[in-house]
């Protein structure tokens, strides 16, 4: 008898200076698993890295499997905005990789990195900033 499979979704947030992994159910309300760069390097220059990352999407697969989900729809996310990075860090790829060698089904990745739409004045004047 096959085991209920339950849909949840991974939001990674991928900056060059962190990979955050935060697995939730379909909703979105519950966190399922949880993770980051951070917790798995001890030095903050490595916290971007493809090998934390991995470490990161391992940990947080293990902890959503043992609760039951194991198909996820993936959402990345670069900092993005006005003065951001509009492209994910060099963490995300390895961690969706991770995520489906650790037993995880992938349903669709898609990019949720906002963009900026000429709303809000950039900082540093009218002639920009002086070094």
């Amino acid at each position: 008898m096959a085991k209920a499979e339950r849909v949840g979704i991974a939001h990674i947030y991928a900056s060059y200076n962190n990979t955050i992994i935060h697995i939730t159910d379909a909703t979105g309300s519950e966190t399922v698993g949880f993770s980051s760069g951070g917790q798995m390097v001890k030095s903050d220059r490595l916290e971007g890295s493809p090998t934390a990352a991995m470490m990161a999407a391992k940990k947080a697969a293990s902890e959503a499997m043992e609760k039951g989900v194991n198909k996820i729809y993936v959402k990345v996310r670069a900092q993005g905005g006005q003065n951001g990075a509009r492209f994910p860090g060099q963490g995300a790829q390895p961690a969706i990789r991770s995520l489906t060698r650790a037993g995880m089904r992938l349903m669709g990745i898609e990019d949720v990195t906002p963009i900026p739409y000429g709303g809000c004045r950039k900082k540093g004047g009218k002639r920009g900033r002086r070094v």
